[in-house]
């Protein structure tokens, strides 16, 4: 029988927790009404919970919402669901979704799945990061 030593287990613990506290949101109204959602930490399965309540919360609460993903420090098939989520529930619900800010992450992940069309957002890349 394989037996997995309590030191890992605690380690692993601790990574999980120091991961989850890291996760923030910030909300405004921009000049043209829309609701702009920031999203500041890592868009991973150690956030999804969370990350879904808020992306469906701020689809529900109004006609527009604008993404800002541009501080997104890590991004897994987790994150990139729960955008995939959120952009059938806008369109169902007949609202928008647009993501106005990719962090190189982000666009990586989008890039991978070749599912810039599906989102609609122009990947704009900033003259700094351009090689």
């Amino acid at each position: 029988m394989f037996s997995v030593p309590s030191v890992v287990i605690r380690y692993s613990f601790r990574l999980f927790r120091l991961r989850e506290t890291l996760m923030n949101f910030s909300t405004q109204i921009t000049t043209d009404g829309a609701m702009r959602l920031t999203v500041d930490g890592d868009l991973t399965i150690y956030h999804a919970a969370e990350i879904k309540q808020g992306l469906i919360e701020g689809i529900r609460a109004g006609k527009v919402l604008e993404l800002d993903l541009s501080h997104v420090g890590e991004m897994d098939t987790a994150g990139f669901q729960l955008l995939a989520l959120a952009k059938r529930e806008s369109q169902k619900l007949g609202h928008a979704l647009r993501i106005v800010g990719h962090s190189p992450a982000v666009r990586e992940v989008i890039e991978f799945f070749n599912m810039v069309a599906f989102f609609g957002d122009p990947l704009v890349i900033p003259a700094n990061e351009r090689s």
